[in-house]
């Protein structure tokens, strides 16, 4: 199972590295990939440079089971701009994957179409641009979209992906600090 993580300049740093952390801990094959950045290196909110696996426009949504956007306002609206994003998640979606979403990076989903008709959370200043109501739980799960409110909740976010991805044995271990690196 391969599972994208978009990453875009102004991205939020927690929002990103632990789901990709967790993920790979969990066994699950990952990849990075840069949008709309400098080659693939992209700068976070908080000038934390990561050096993506890829470019978005070479990844090819057959390949993958889930795309997870992360993101403080600039990495979200970025992501939701690009029509490679946007096109990718829903294509992802529409083939019965998951599409995941922390912080303000469901705008992102929004723009992919996928939010509709879906339970999300997200920061209650984004209510507008999102056009939807903020809920206050940390994590929300509803059909096949995964969205969290930040920060702060990285790691739940996180362990709910992978219980999504039919590890959930896995997700309590990693919980409990039991998994190795």
């Amino acid at each position: 199972m391969k599972i994208a993580v978009f990453l875009a300049p102004g991205f939020e740093d927690i929002e990103a590295v632990t789901p990709v952390d967790v993920l790979r801990r969990a066994g699950f094959t990952v990849v990075t990939a840069a949008v709309g950045a400098n080659g693939r290196q992209v700068t976070s909110a908080h000038d934390l440079t990561i050096v993506a696996d890829a470019l978005a426009e070479d990844l090819k949504p057959a390949d993958f089971v889930m795309s997870i956007f992360p993101g403080g306002l600039p990495g979200s609206t970025n992501l939701a701009a690009s029509k490679t994003v946007t096109s990718f998640a829903a294509a992802v979606h529409v083939k019965g994957g998951w599409a995941a979403a922390i912080c303000a990076a469901p705008i992102a989903l929004k723009a992919a179409g996928i939010l509709a008709g879906h339970a999300y959370t997200c920061y209650p200043s984004m209510e507008k641009e999102i056009g939807g109501n903020y809920t206050g739980r940390r994590v929300e799960r509803d059909r096949r979209v995964i969205t969290a409110c930040g920060p702060g909740a990285s790691l739940e976010f996180a362990l709910e992906l992978v219980r999504a991805l039919g590890k959930p044995e896995v997700a309590e271990q990693l919980a409990k600090g039991m998994l190795k690196a």
